[in-house]
């Protein structure tokens, strides 16, 4: 006797659940691409009014940090220079 399989059941897997996810994720993903976009212009502004990008994206970066993983970072850069005679 032949199963019969319907569209929202394949190989064990519903359809229907799956296509949600994937339609989800690809908005998110388009929602994603827009916000990296408007990033992208305020970088530009920020370059157009006269700052360093490379500096601004480090300060970003740096401020997600906490104290404590900042200044250890900060330590061991330092140690890095001195033993580069960088210092």
């Amino acid at each position: 006797m032949s199963e019969t399989v319907t569209t929202s059941d394949v190989g064990g897997v519903a359809g229907e659940r799956l296509r949600s996810f994937v339609e989800r994720i690809e908005r998110l993903e388009e929602e994603k691409k827009a916000l990296q976009d408007d990033i992208k212009e305020v970088y530009a502004e920020a370059k157009g009014a006269g700052f360093d990008v490379k500096i601004l994206r480090q300060v970003i970066r740096l401020r997600k940090q906490d104290r404590e993983e900042r200044q250890e970072q900060e330590e061991l850069l330092e140690i890095y220079l001195a033993a580069l005679g960088m210092n």
